[in-house]
Formats: C-alpha cells, structure tokens, sequence
C-alpha cells in the first residue's frame, strides 16, 4: 500500500501537467503511454514474444495518434485507415502463413482499437471546446469511482458483484462508485459555471451524464481488464508503476471514460 502511495504522488505531478499543458506535449504523452501499454497487451497475448503483426499495430497506432483527430472527424479517412490495416494484417498472415498464428492477427486488430484509439480520446477532449475544463471528468469519474467503490463495499458491501472475475468487488461497492463519483462531477460543474463562462453548454447537466455513464463504463474497463488477464493467467500487464503495476493495470477504467466525456462533450455543447 505503501508503494502504491508513492507512485500515486509521483505520478500525480506528471498527469497534472501534461493535461493542463495540453497540444502537442499532452498529444506525445498519451502516444507514449499508448505505445507502452500495447506493447504490455502484445506481449500478454503472445507469451511475451512480438511479431511481425504485433509491429505493424505499432506502427498504424502512431500513425493514428499523429493524425487522430483529422482521422476521426472523417468518417471516409476513418473508414480507409482501418481498411488498409485489416489489408495490411490479412497479407502478413497469407504471406507468412508458416509463422504466423491467426491469434496474432486478431490480438493485433483489437490491440489498436482496446489501447490507442480508446486512449487517443484524451487529447481530443483536451483540444475540443471547453476542453480545459472538461478533460478533468475523465479521471475523475474514472478514478472517484474507484476509490468510491472501494471505501463503499468496505463499509457496505455484502454482495460479490462478479466473484469470477474479481472476488473483492461488491454490487454495494459499485452502485457507491456510481454515486460518489457522479457527485463529485457535479460538484466540479458546479465549480465550473461558478468561476468560468462557459456558454452553449449546460456544464451541470454534463458533468452529471458524464459522471453516470463514466463512472459505470468504468467498472465495466476494469471488469473487462481482470477478464482478459484471467484469460491469460497473469495478476498485472507490467510491472512499471510499482503498486500498480503496468499503464494498462492504472489506466483500464479511464480507457471507457475518455472517450464518454469526448462523446457527451460532441452531443451536448451546441456551437451556435
């Protein structure tokens, strides 16, 4: 617990100034955290061993964050870019049929879209309107729920949520994450319309939609993370932040918040 602690004052510093700086430092962050966390999630699938596929999901993943918001805003572009490496990963799999697994193409596909795509959500948020104010609700919807559910199935919990899966979580637990992180988002708003203009939107009502559909994709990440290392047999991705273990162990739930804030940003702040 300890160490867990450290890292956590650590690293805190380093997410501040990253996401208040924003642009093009925030956007090679979220790369290089991207990049590590693919490569923990190749490796867990392959016996720690990289392919050939594996470095083709690298580099269509830079690629992708480079050009992220171009090529999510244009549904053409994006629609071209995730053809061309479907394309690119059916020919390595013809043209090196004797080495390669089919597994490998798949986890390769999938890798992308579970780690770079979902986590490139943070800086589009960053740039988008208001996004200086409102790229905050992805961690704290993401980790209040967290540490909500956590001080909430120990007070309350009685009921194993999904025991299979992750023997210490409570349906207690999770309905206080919920709960505790939509109020702390709403709090924020309120801070928000407090202390800034923040015209065509109402911030209330986003940090609340924000912090109820968040909070509960959340848990859904870090359920859908402990399912995938149970598939694999392992307890962490890495071992990079002591305490925590890899990006994708401390990451997992803010991979499903990044992009709802993006997404309830994108339909709910009218630019007259």
């Amino acid at each position: 617990m300890v160490t867990r602690i450290i890292s956590g004052v650590i690293l805190l510093p380093l997410l501040l100034f990253f996401i208040a700086k924003g642009g093009y430092l925030l956007q090679g962050a979220v790369l290089v955290v991207s990049m590590i966390g693919l490569r923990e999630f190749y490796r867990a699938f392959s016996d720690k061993k990289l392919n050939l596929a594996h470095y083709l999901g690298f580099a269509f993943s830079v690629f992708y964050l480079v050009f992220a918001e171009y090529i999510i805003n244009e549904s053409n572009i994006f629609n071209i870019f995730v053809s061309v490496f479907l394309v690119c990963l059916l020919v390595y799999m013809v043209a090196f049929h004797k080495v390669s697994d089919v597994k490998d193409i798949l986890i390769t596909f999938f890798g992308f879209f579970y780690v770079p795509f979902l986590m490139s959500h943070i800086f589009m948020v960053r740039n988008y309107i208001y996004g200086n104010y409102f790229v905050w609700l992805i961690f704290i919807t993401a980790f209040g729920c967290d540490t909500g559910a956590y001080f909430s199935g120990m007070l309350f919990g009685k009921h194993k949520l999904i025991p299979e899966l992750s023997p210490k979580k409570t349906v207690e637990g999770a309905i206080g994450g919920v709960i505790i992180a939509t109020a702390i988002a709403l709090l924020y708003g309120l801070y928000i319309d407090s202390r800034f203009v923040t015209d065509w939107v109402d911030t209330s009502y986003l940090c609340v939609l924000t912090g109820i559909i968040g909070s509960i994709l959340s848990q859904f990440g870090d359920l859908a993370a402990s399912t995938l290392k149970r598939y694999v047999g392992l307890k962490d991705y890495g071992h990079l932040i002591p305490g925590h273990g890899g990006v994708l162990d401390r990451f997992d739930s803010v991979l499903l918040t990044a992009p709802v804030v993006y997404y309830v940003m994108l339909f709910t702040i009218e630019v007259m």
